[in-house]
């Protein structure tokens, strides 16, 4: 039996072991996908466990997804652009390939809520974090028009433009700034990359301040309708959560370790129960 396994710490969701395991089986693939709490120092000798063992693969959580990036043969220029690795591939060779699946799963859940074309838009996201770094390189290659990061602390967001200048212009912003009331009167999209409505309550900004016209998408996928979902919903605005992001990322994963068809219905379904369990909310 093959090994794909999760290194993180702490790992408190199983929601990833669920949906590979439910695609294993279903495409009669002999392998299991498990969780490895691991501390920064036990690293090195996973991934060599990894790479003796001809794992099909391995993902990386919080707090690794840098520190796992000198320990493999190569890294893809997205994850590098990024600066974070979660996913890493094992050829045929044995080489590790480090890649980011962040983006094509972040992209998948907001054209899923705002629509496949968003060239021209203009986009106000709340966070600067590694899940902002991913929406923001993610909009920028699809052509947005106007990106806004806000953050608590302009320094953050400021950083991230920074580190982005090259590829994409990126206006860095204080939540508390007055402008940012004016960006998110005029945006096409708002996304909130950031922790707020899993681990803190309410939604990150105020939702009558933006665009009703606007398209809403929230990372958090716990729990499954955050208050900044419900929020614009109830103002008819078009709004999702994490969910389908979620779910393409594993997909993303599963098919460049494998090789088989898409696996997202399978995925999907066998991921159900555990949207609908209050207990995993934090």
């Amino acid at each position: 039996m093959r090994t794909v396994a999760l290194f993180g710490n702490p790992l408190r969701r199983a929601h990833s072991v669920v949906m590979h395991n439910a695609a294993f089986a279903a495409f009669g693939i002999d392998a299991r996908y498990e969780l490895r709490e691991v501390q920064e120092s036990q690293l090195a000798d996973q991934v060599r466990q990894a790479r003796d063992e001809k794992w099909l693969g391995f993902q990386v959580t919080a707090p690794y997804k840098q520190a796992i990036m000198p320990l493999l043969d190569e890294v893809e220029l997205g994850a590098r652009r990024i600066g974070a690795v979660n996913s890493v591939e094992i050829d045929a060779m044995g080489r590790l390939i480090g890649f980011n699946t962040d983006v094509t799963g972040f992209m998948t859940g907001v054209r899923a809520c705002a629509g496949e074309d968003l060239t021209g838009a203009r986009v106000v996201v709340a966070g600067s974090g590694g899940v902002s770094h991913a929406a923001t390189y993610g909009l920028a290659e699809a052509g947005a028009g106007c990106l806004t990061v806000l953050d608590l602390d302009v320094a953050d967001s400021r950083r991230l433009a920074d580190e982005f200048s090259a590829f994409a212009r990126i206006e860095p912003m204080a939540l508390d700034d007055p402008r940012a009331g004016d960006r998110l009167a005029e945006a096409d999209l708002f996304v909130n990359a950031t922790s707020v409505g899993m681990l803190t309550p309410g939604p990150v900004v105020d939702v009558s301040r933006i665009s009703p016209a606007a398209a809403v998408f929230d990372v958090v996928y716990i729990p499954r309708e955050t208050e900044l979902v419900r929020q614009a919903k109830a103002r008819g605005m078009r709004a999702a959560g994490g969910t389908d992001m979620l779910v393409a990322q594993a997909a993303t994963a599963f098919v460049r370790w494998t090789g088989t068809d898409d696996p997202t219905n399978v995925m999907r379904k066998a991921l159900e129960p555990l949207l609908l369990r209050d207990d995993l909310v934090p």
